[in-house]
């Protein structure tokens, strides 16, 4: 039910941010009517069920990612919550999955990677670090790591990367520290290769076209943090072999 209602307040910021409107006032509200919503339109899960996907008042089709960012964070809390328990690491994973999954639907619908999330995820990576005792030089130089090895493609082939997929990049290394940096930016660059091959195979995507990078970056992030250990201690068993 927490996840729920977290979902729901994600869909305000994933809304709202990306045109720098607050996601405290106004109230909710449809955007094709403007008619404010009651109480009993904002339950998760159950008011676009018994609103059929329509708005109460103008009968405007309500977009499904409402419904699907609040079953998916329902789903990843108690997902996190079987794999942590009830722990200070369960809060931290819970924090961290919330801000990618918000820059995975953003850059999704709208191409962008807001700098405001990007720049609250650096701040608290660095304050969690420090307070946790993760290490602040470890999580600095993973962060250092991330932006430089995307900021390179993006200055050698002008257009194949965006700014705000380096600034990501940053966060992700900030967030993973190093060494699990390395290990995040290989699951995005296989997992991004693969999906774009198979668009590519299949005509979805032209050549040109682009493809939004922070699905990859944000869920080889979110691999890391659950099993980043365990990949890098296989690997380099693998390599050494």
């Amino acid at each position: 039910m927490l996840g729920l209602a977290v979902g729901s307040f994600l869909n305000v910021c994933i809304d709202r941010l990306p045109s720098g409107m607050s996601i405290i006032s106004p109230p909710s509200y449809c955007p094709s009517c403007q008619h404010r919503l009651a109480i009993k339109d904002l339950i998760p899960i159950f008011s676009y069920l018994w609103l059929k996907g329509k708005c109460r008042y103008c009968q405007t089709p309500i977009p499904q990612r409402l419904l699907w960012v609040e079953l998916g964070t329902g789903a990843l809390f108690v997902f996190l919550y079987w794999h942590y328990g009830l722990s200070g690491q369960l809060a931290i994973a819970t924090f961290y999955f919330c801000l990618l999954l918000s820059l995975m639907v953003i850059d999704l619908e709208q191409g962008i990677i807001p700098n405001k999330i990007v720049y609250l995820g650096m701040a608290a990576s660095l304050i969690i670090s420090a307070v946790t005792g993760l290490g602040v030089v470890r999580a600095l130089l993973g962060g250092g790591i991330g932006l430089v090895l995307l900021l390179i493609p993006a200055l050698v082939y002008k257009g194949g990367m965006g700014w705000g997929d380096v600034k990501m990049a940053g966060l992700v290394g900030l967030v993973t520290g190093f060494p699990l940096v390395l290990v995040a930016l290989f699951l995005t660059v296989v997992s991004g290769g693969v999906v774009a091959g198979v668009l590519l195979l299949f005509g979805l995507k032209k050549r040109k076209e682009p493809i939004p990078f922070a699905p990859f970056l944000s869920l080889a992030t979110m691999a890391t943090l659950l099993w980043g250990n365990n990949i890098l201690s296989w690997y380099l068993g693998l390599i050494a072999i």
